[in-house]
């Protein structure tokens, strides 16, 4: 923090947050709300006399509540600047009138009541979200005691318990007497690896942080006995297994089952865990001094307001979704944005570092260049066919279309922009939109030449790039065999589908028409899948109202890894096309 704080090329805005961000690749316009720190921080020294006489205590965020800070107040010790901060709301300040202990202790008179709030607006080429993470909050899961039994802490809590600079500088204490606990119990995947309460993912780093701690205790404290109830032990990093087998070899004590309940004994402060250890099938009461709660890691709150103000992707867990998981790990699907650390996925330190260091890799190859070469398969606005409808402008996922509604002029592609999915050409009704390489021309193309022949025997399958068409080829290269009446047309993305391409399908002959992409939390385009499903909804009423067989026209979700389901989801429709009749296929040639 101290180096970034110094660097000539860094500018470090504290007390801020993003309001807006506007504009693409190499062009993006940030607003950024500079809240009032309403002391000069180029002045003060964090000399602290303004402390002394400050009238207000307040829970110290820093240290969880386990301490006290005042109104005016260093966050932390290592904070930069190195400078306090008044917090005005808790000030008994100036409404109506400042009661000024801290200005009139202050000898530089560093302390300003009048400052403003500021909004700036930096331009910059690329952008790094960094948002980090939050933590489980176990309230909700009373069976574990937390918040009603004192001496259940969770492990942050604990963390800022054993710190040299936390509130007890380092001594290892209980909340309730303030003395050495001699029996310590973690209980692991709090909040995590949990379908019903918490989340169904593992957060990563808690049981290296419980090996980590118990070790600690160990080597300071080597009387304590401490017990770890877990499901499953996950040491995976460069190293791990062999702090797990030092800790055991510690005497740390690991008993596989997680407690069912804990109580508490009124005079001791003492806890009883009821768990059972299915390694050896007992149920055991354990009495312990103190319980550690390791809470997992979920995605920031700030996280909502960033995917907006970005136009990010979500995936189910609620962290933010790379371009490719494989191919583009730190890059998100709006180009010029990268990611790292917890922003994208629960990690510990090391993988933050390593993936902040290939975003700003990433970031700079983009910026050292100068300039960015766009992909050709970006759409184009036929000015001569579009009628400022906007509608093109409201379902692009990258808001890569400028649209003035009070001009009605012809919307405008910003090339940097678009990532080539095709909703915008398959929702436009007047065609006035063309997509590079995926012209309607060229689909339709693909479709009559498809059906030329025998169309009564083939299957339509239009499948998007990065998932359906990529399981198509995982079933490939896997050897599944799926039926030879299968008829694959590739499209960026399933919103490229327009409902002419299957009606046209349906004209020459087609018994099923097959639409697949994505699964929605996967759309490689954020949510272009979406108007896909909007899409097709309205097609199987059409087919409905003219009395043809919605069944017919198929809509399934097939990710990039699923081959398998690709190949049974190709038999299905085999079956489904020996179910379509030639009576069928005439009727239906005639009524569209």
């Amino acid at each position: 923090m101290t180096d970034v704080g110094r660097h000539p090329r860094i500018e470090l805005m504290t007390l801020s947050e993003v309001v807006d961000v506007q504009g693409y690749i190499g062009n993006f316009r940030v607003k950024v709300l500079r809240k009032a720190r309403y002391v000069d921080e180029k002045e003060c020294t964090a000399c602290g006399d303004c402390l002394e006489d400050c009238p207000v205590t307040k829970p110290n965020e820093f240290d969880l509540g386990l301490s006290t800070r005042k109104a005016i107040y260093q966050p932390f010790p290592q904070a930069v600047p190195a400078a306090f901060a008044l917090n005005m709301e808790e000030c008994l300040g100036n409404n109506p009138i400042a009661c000024g202990k801290c200005l009139e202790k202050c000898e530089k008179e560093c302390i300003d009541y009048d400052m403003q709030d500021k909004e700036v607006e930096i331009k910059v080429g690329t952008i790094i979200v960094a948002t980090g993470m939050d933590v489980y909050d176990p309230t909700e899961l009373d069976e574990f005691g937390y918040t009603r039994f004192e001496n259940v802490v969770t492990s942050l809590e604990f963390e800022r318990l054993i710190n040299a600079g936390g509130p007890t500088e380092g001594h290892l204490i209980r909340p309730t007497d303030w003395q050495l606990p001699k029996r310590v119990a973690f209980i692991q995947c709090i909040g995590s690896r949990s379908e019903k309460r918490g989340n169904p993912y593992c957060s990563n780093v808690c049981c290296m942080n419980t090996i980590k701690d118990s070790l600690l205790i160990k080597n300071h404290w080597p009387e304590v006995e401490i017990k770890v109830f877990y499901m499953d032990i996950r040491a995976f990093g460069k190293g791990f297994e062999d702090l797990y087998k030092r800790s055991k070899a510690e005497g740390v004590m690991y008993i596989r089952g997680i407690p069912g309940d804990i109580r508490e004994d009124q005079e001791t402060k003492n806890l009883f865990l009821l768990a059972e250890d299915s390694n050896t099938g007992k149920v055991m009461e354990h009495e312990v001094d103190m319980v550690i709660l390791s809470i997992g890691l979920i995605p920031s709150t700030e996280n909502s307001l960033i995917r907006q103000l970005l136009t990010l992707s979500r995936t189910s867990d609620g962290f933010f979704m790379e371009a490719h998981p494989k191919l583009q790990p730190v890059d998100a699907p709006t180009k010029g944005v990268f990611f790292a650390g917890c922003a994208e996925s629960p990690k510990d330190i090391k993988d933050s570092v390593t993936q902040a260091s290939a975003s700003a890799s990433r970031a700079n190859i983009l910026m050292s260049a100068g300039k960015f070469t766009v992909e050709a398969i970006t759409s184009l606005i036929n000015e001569e066919l579009c009628k400022a409808c906007g509608l093109c402008a409201r379902v692009c996922p990258y808001h890569a279309i400028e649209f003035d509604k009070e001009k009605k002029l012809p919307a405008r592609v910003i090339e940097a922009s678009c990532a080539g999915c095709g909703t915008c050409g398959a929702e436009c009704a007047f065609d006035a939109v063309v997509m590079r390489h995926f012209t309607d021309q060229q689909i339709l193309g693909q479709v009559e030449a498809i059906l030329e022949e025998n169309p009564q025997d083939k299957v339509v399958v239009f499948a998007c790039n990065w998932c359906s068409y990529a399981g198509a080829d995982y079933a490939g290269v896997s050897r599944l065999q799926y039926p030879p009446s299968i008829r694959i047309i590739r499209t960026m993305c399933s919103g490229r589908v327009d409902e002419k391409f299957v009606l046209h399908a349906f004209k020459l002959g087609a018994p099923i028409v097959l639409v697949s992409g994505c699964h929605f939390a996967d759309c490689h385009y954020i949510n272009a899948n979406r108007w896909t499903q909007k899409r097709v909804e309205k097609l199987w009423d059409k087919l409905e109202k003219k009395g043809i067989r919605p069944e017919r026209l198929q809509l399934e979700w097939i990710s990039a890894a699923e081959g398998l389901k690709f190949a049974k989801v190709m038999k299905e429709m085999e079956e489904l096309r020996q179910g379509v009749t030639l009576e069928e296929i005439d009727y239906t040639r005639k009524e569209l």
